[in-house]
């Protein structure tokens, strides 16, 4: 698991958090009340004139709960909130913040709209002993801008009258992934950052207004990082605008399919599109291009001369490259000699024009002849543990009998030897990039069934169009596409085919819909 975290990494473990049962409230509960502690713990006052500073959104019900449970030894406390309280964004803060408002004889509460009103909390903020900035959080967007920045001010000209300041999660006004200020941001003397730091927080920018870092435990569980859940997808699903044209979701290109294997490419390319892509192309051999066309009218199919894949085909993708944001490559190949060496070609061509690639069944075999060739470019591999073999030449120890945790440190390993993210399908699907790892739970033996595989393969290359993140795009993917066979096998029993996974894409969608 990772060190710190990404602004990216933070949304997906608090949706994640939330599918595994753990309520929002209760890990708001427990990030205020570590705030609290750590300042009755090491900050000493003698007035106890401690002043919380609040936004309107989850950082701020944090300070709230601060508050609250600092009243246990204080009662000079005065909490601010920046804006109306009818526009509190979550439902959690609106509780707490309600919570403060029955608490009249211990816990002052006072509300500012704008920057004129300002001068009447001025005194308040200049005058604390201690002051909890709860005012910005991760989801920061653009320049800080009135009254949030004039406030930030007054926090920082109090901290340098000698007033303590300590922030949660970051100091208002930072960037979390890169440090930076958004015009202003508050310079802290402790930050108390939740459950683990944030990257912004471990560039020498943002810890110069970080100060000293303490992470608190609040109770995430380490499930809500391992496993792959609804929050890898909401980072990782293009949301659709209304302005939204053809084409704006991507284009994929396919190139499967032999006179042997038929049906392979066009699952890949139902899957991509039944993921959300606008356009699932798939270059096929003259002697079966009819026989995809006749699965869906859906389906765009360029044909080359042939059975087999050939320098033909070759010659169609380095056409048709320029038009399309990912290339699908090996379903239903076959592993000729020729196919093999054109598989290589239509990948050196794919990496030079910087296009995503998924690859996977019978081009595995080619790409495991020379691994470099795709090197640089955004690559994600699906093999079993056989083909997982052919690439490395490594057996992977048996799930049932070594169980899956043994297979990580393996698949991590290879995965940054070859420079590509790989997503290894199995019971638990274990996905790295070789820095990162995520094991996916979703999916029933009722998907061992043929053309799963190739499912999997389109759905992923529709994150990857979305996202040109391998990893993110692996993990969503695997999570997706194994509900997608769950909620298949609940309405059908395990007699399923993969073109009722298909269909159940966007019923696997629909489930998670909250979460995104």
């Amino acid at each position: 698991m990772n060190e710190s975290l990404s602004l990216d990494e933070i949304r997906a473990i608090d949706v994640n958090c939330e599918y595994l049962g753990v309520q929002r409230l209760i890990l708001m509960e427990n990030a205020g009340a570590e705030v609290a502690k750590i300042i009755l713990e090491r900050i000493p006052l003698k007035n106890g004139r401690i002043t919380i500073i609040a936004g309107m959104g989850n950082k701020g019900g944090d300070g709230f709960v601060a508050a609250r449970h600092l009243t246990s030894k204080y009662h000079g406390i005065t909490v601010i909130l920046v804006g109306k309280p009818e526009n509190i964004r979550t439902k959690e803060a609106q509780l707490n913040w309600n919570i403060l408002r029955n608490m009249e004889t211990s816990i002052k509460t006072i509300t500012i709209e704008d920057t004129s009103q300002i001068e009447l909390v001025k005194e308040t903020i200049l005058k604390s002993e201690v002051i909890i900035d709860a005012l910005l959080g991760t989801g920061i967007r653009g320049i800080v801008n009135p009254p949030f920045s004039e406030i930030i001010k007054l926090i920082n000209q109090s901290k340098e009258n000698g007033v303590k300041v300590v922030s949660i999660d970051i100091p208002s006004g930072i960037n979390p992934d890169t440090g930076a200020p958004m015009g202003i941001a508050v310079k802290a003397d402790i930050t108390v950052t939740h459950h683990k730091p944030k990257v912004g927080l471990k560039t020498v920018e943002g810890a110069k207004y970080a100060g000293e870092v303490i992470v608190s435990n609040i109770g995430v569980p380490p499930e809500a990082e391992i496993f792959a859940g609804p929050g890898d997808v909401a980072i990782s699903v293009k949301r659709r605008e209304k302005t939204a044209h053809k084409g704006d979701f991507g284009r994929i290109c396919v190139i499967g399919g032999s006179i042997e294997y038929t049906g392979a490419p066009a699952l890949t390319a139902m899957g991509a599109l039944r993921t959300g892509v606008d356009i699932s192309m798939i270059i096929a051999p003259s002697h079966i291009a009819n026989a995809i066309r006749s699965f869906s009218p859906n389906l765009i199919v360029k044909e080359y001369d042939g059975e087999y894949l050939n320098k033909n085909a070759i010659k169609l993708f380095e056409r048709e490259v320029d038009r399309i944001d990912t290339i699908a490559i090996g379903p239903g190949l076959s592993s000729n000699q020729e196919v093999l060496e054109s598989i290589l070609e239509i990948l050196k061509i794919a990496s030079n024009k910087n296009k995503n690639i998924v690859i996977d069944a019978d081009a595995l075999k080619a790409y495991a002849k020379d691994p470099t060739i795709t090197r640089g470019a955004k690559t994600i591999l699906t093999p079993h543990a056989g083909e997982f073999k052919i690439i490395t030449g490594i057996t992977l120890p048996s799930e049932e009998r070594d169980g899956w945790k043994n297979r990580i440190p393996i698949v991590m390993e290879q995965a940054k030897n070859i420079g590509a993210t790989i997503l290894l399908k199995s019971h638990y699907d274990i996905i790295s990039d070789g820095e990162k790892f995520k094991v996916n739970r979703t999916g029933n033996p009722g998907m061992t069934v043929g053309g799963t595989g190739d499912v999997l393969t389109g759905v992923t290359a529709a994150f990857i169009t979305w996202t040109r993140n391998p990893f993110r795009s692996a993990v969503a993917a695997a999570f997706i596409n194994g509900l997608a066979g769950d909620i298949a096998v609940m309405e059908k029993g395990y007699h399923i085919t993969a073109t009722d996974v298909i269909e159940k894409i966007p019923e696997a969608f629909k489930v998670i819909e909250k979460y995104l």
